[in-house]
């Protein structure tokens, strides 16, 4: 990534999608919870497209207006911090500014109330819980002073909560709901994408382990910050054992196919990039990891959402 404040050859489309929007970052890890709660679906006959694809979209949003949240606390904060130079000098060039993150944030957020009333309409009243849920996940990562999770130092477990459970379960809730299924949210749908919130929440540990320098400036009581490299190195390890055992769990512990282990497919990926990222620290060389493992996690989760569902097919 350049290192200079030189916005010159970056229009503002490509400040605000490539740098800001981040879709691949962003668009891979809303997605990957939504896949396998619709091969859940699928396999228990509860799969309705249309609710999924709004719940998504409002999913995303929310997402979104979160990464807006963050990258406006960095500028308005701490605005000589080169953590991201070529924002800081889009800010002084003028074609970013504070007040334009502002509204972009409350444009994704009420993009994302306008879902509520057809979700409200025909999923009912508990959609909202998680509605909120997911906004107070999303923006207190960076908001709420010292209670925000990057300062609380939780961000990692609320990471693997919310996508490899809570998300998958409002996504799979939306479905059966509006199709008037009498047990709308049986267990399966807090755990089957555990192993997904694992490769999800090893995005944002490649991101702490870029950033920890800047991290500590800002006070932010990260695994680097705290603990160190190596901790979150094995913590990354862990996350990618537990994803690829989790299958033959799945398949052997709750009667899923055979056909979960497609999501070994992606294991010598996951083994390239899990040796990469012990293998080296430097910033340049772990900015592309996080995308890299964005999309890695959703072509598993698409194998993982097959393998769900090919049992009642």
């Amino acid at each position: 990534m350049d290192s200079t404040r030189d916005t010159g050859a970056r229009s503002r489309r490509d400040i605000w999608v490539t740098l800001l929007l981040y879709p691949g970052h962003t668009l891979p890890t809303a997605a990957a919870p939504a896949i396998v709660a619709a091969g859940l679906a699928v396999h228990d006959h509860v799969f309705a497209p249309v609710p999924l694809v709004v719940a998504f979209l409002a999913s995303w949003l929310i997402h979104i207006a979160g990464v807006f949240v963050d990258n406006h606390q960095l500028l308005a904060r701490h605005p000589d911090l080169p953590e991201h130079p070529e924002l800081i000098g889009a800010l002084e060039s003028g074609t970013l500014t504070l007040a334009g993150l502002r509204w972009a944030v409350a444009a994704c957020l009420i993009g994302a109330i306008l879902t509520g009333p057809y979700l409200l309409w025909a999923v009912g009243p508990p959609v909202i819980a998680f509605g909120v849920i997911g906004m107070v996940a999303s923006l207190g990562y960076s908001l709420g002073g010292r209670f925000s999770m990057t300062r609380l130092g939780i961000a990692d477990p609320v990471f693997f909560v919310m996508f490899g459970s809570v998300a998958v379960a409002g996504a799979y809730y939306v479905q059966a709901a509006s199709l008037g299924a009498a047990h709308a949210l049986p267990p399966s749908a807090w755990i089957v994408g555990l192993p997904v919130g694992g490769l999800v929440t090893n995005v944002l540990l490649i991101d702490d382990i870029r950033d920890r320098a800047f991290d500590a400036r800002k006070g932010w009581r990260t695994g680097p910050v705290r603990f160190s490299v190596g901790w979150t190195r094995a913590e990354i390890v862990g996350f990618v054992i537990f994803a690829y055992a989790a299958p033959l769990w799945l398949w052997l512990g709750l009667g899923f196919s055979p056909w979960v282990l497609l999501t070994w497919l992606t294991l010598p990926e996951a083994v390239a990039t899990t040796r990469a990222i012990r293998s080296t620290d430097r910033f340049e060389a772990l900015f592309p990891m996080t995308p890299r493992t964005a999309k890695m996690a959703l072509d598993y989760s698409v194998l993982l959402g097959i393998g769900i569902a090919v049992a009642s097919v």
